[in-house]
């Protein structure tokens, strides 16, 4: 797909200034122009050609879109440069860029679905208990709350396979950064992260978020080069200000501010307004995810979840993820309907009654994160018949995200210790008005959707960077964000859906076996 939307105008833009909003998602960057209480001024966004690959990505095409594209913003979208007063970015997490002193890409980007490193990985942290050896879980879930995949598909999984395999890069390479880090890197030219954006690399000691160090002792254990992580700053505080050069080419006020970058799981939690204590929101984007803050550190490692660096000092947020779900109907669409609009195959999907003819689709076409752990895992349409329609298999695409996401929930509040209802919703996903009905349904919740939900990553970086200049409070969060629908459970769906659960969980682990003898 691709699209190039530009948003509207903003009678209040210029109040308190604007925020150059970039947010890096998986398929490609959003950018635009928000007000520091999150209103969306001018956004831009393209998907489908922008960028390519799911394990790598080239580092460097993200740059240059999110350049023109916030160039464009000033030259044909009638914003006005001199009144940016920061730059703040969100995006995509667990992946790898390795750079130069200046902050250029020496290699690809190393995406969180890379699992190259996994011999690696696996030699250092595997074992018996949860595919961990029993040290490794003892301190790492002590200190950081969380611990390296034996199977990769995280930072330091890509630092060892770069450290080991790929000599040609890290002979030129000075840090290794997460995305967000990155492009602040390329925008103030300093090397910074902060505990919220190395969350994924488990290299803090999270029983004291006031700590700004790695850990020797978990460095060690990882065997990555410390010298080339790159230096801790406080999350949510001011890196520098945007370089003269970059400033002028896209024609923006050189004193505007940059803020750390914030990971999308953190970032979404301001989106959402939900920055309070057990305030629930739910991502639908490519992935999706079940989160809230909570006030302590605590660690489930059978279900991959993890409290983590949150909002605040001394905050934390649930922290897990299914890894498909807008992935799931953007594959679906490519494979079976591409010239069909996304509208249009919701709205042919609204004419096949819940639980889609008994057709279930199970969403793990990369493997699963939470609420199971298992690289191998794959996805498919199960107890099809003859009568089965492109409508009956395009709603189980959604149900089965769905389905997914009601089992994730359910260890989400386990997690917590309480229900979470209701739930703000956002992500590109929640645009289609069925899907968000068959959240509900399916999950026997009320989600309020946040308003145009596609960009809610670009106005959670305007009031992440109005918190961190001081223009906003976070008490102000929660109301400043709005909402657009309010979808509440069906009770005439219940029976369907309730019996089409009981045996979503079964498929797995019916299957996983064939998963790890077909997919090794």
């Amino acid at each position: 797909m691709n699209q190039a939307v530009p948003g509207g105008s903003d009678a209040e833009a210029t109040t308190g200034g604007l925020v150059l909003a970039i947010d890096l998602g998986s398929g490609g960057p959003k950018v635009g122009y928000v007000t520091v209480t999150g209103s969306p001024v001018w956004w831009w966004y393209e998907r489908g050609d922008a960028v390519h690959g799911a394990a790598t990505q080239d580092a460097n095409a993200w740059w240059d879109l999110v350049v023109a594209a916030a160039r464009r913003g000033v030259t044909e979208g009638g914003v006005d440069g001199s009144t940016v007063v920061g730059v703040s970015v969100t995006g995509q997490w667990a992946s790898t860029v390795p750079v130069d002193e200046r902050g250029l890409p020496v290699g690809e980007c190393l995406m969180w679905s890379d699992t190259r490193g996994g011999e690696h990985s696996s030699e250092r942290f595997g074992g018996p208990i949860a595919g961990y050896a029993p040290k490794v879980l003892a301190i790492w879930l002590r200190r950081s709350g969380g611990v390296p995949n034996p199977a990769g598909a995280d930072p330091i999984a890509h630092m060892l396979h770069l450290e080991r395999d790929r000599p040609e890069v890290t002979a030129r390479a000075r840090w290794y950064l997460e995305p967000v880090d990155y492009l602040t890197m390329r925008f103030t030219g300093v090397a910074a992260a902060s505990p919220m954006s190395m969350t994924a690399a488990w290299l803090t000691d999270n029983r004291d978020l006031r700590q700004l160090a790695y850990d020797p002792v978990l460095v060690g254990l990882a065997g990555v080069n410390a010298d080339r992580l790159p230096p801790l700053v406080r999350s949510g505080s001011i890196v520098g200000t945007v370089l003269p050069e970059v400033a002028a080419e896209i024609g923006i006020s050189p004193d505007a501010q940059v803020v750390t970058g914030a990971p999308d799981l953190q970032n979404a939690c301001v989106a959402a307004g939900a920055i309070e204590l057990f305030s629930p929101h739910v991502s639908l984007g490519t992935s999706a995810w079940v989160s809230c803050p909570v006030p302590k550190k605590k660690t489930d490692i059978v279900r991959q979840m993890a409290a983590v660096p949150g909002i605040g000092d001394g905050h934390y947020l649930v922290a897990d993820n299914q890894d498909n779900a807008g992935r799931c109907l953007e594959w679906f669409r490519g494979a079976v309907a591409p010239e069909t609009s996304y509208d249009d195959l919701a709205a042919e999907a609204a004419t096949s009654t819940p639980g889609a003819g008994g057709v279930i689709f199970t969403p793990w076409l990369t493997g699963e994160r939470s609420p199971i752990d298992d690289r191998l895992a794959r996805g498919g349409f199960q107890n099809l018949s003859l009568e089965a329609t492109r409508a009956d298999l395009t709603r189980a695409v959604l149900e089965g995200v769905a389905m997914n996401l009601r089992w994730l929930l359910g260890a989400a509040e386990k997690f917590t210790g309480r229900r979470l209802d209701p739930i703000r919703l956002i992500g590109g996903g929640a645009q289609l008005d069925l899907w968000c009905q068959i959240m509900a349904d399916v999950c026997d919740r009320t989600f309020q959707r946040v308003a145009d939900p596609l960009v809610g990553g670009l106005r959670g970086c305007g009031l992440f960077l109005g918190m961190a200049i001081g223009e906003i409070d976070p008490a102000e969060v929660h109301g400043l964000v709005p909402m657009d629908g309010v979808f509440t459970p069906n009770s005439a769906h219940r029976d369907v859906y309730d019996r089409m659960f009981g045996e979503f969980p079964k498929l797995y682990s019916h299957n996983k076996g064939t998963f790890r003898r077909l997919n090794r």
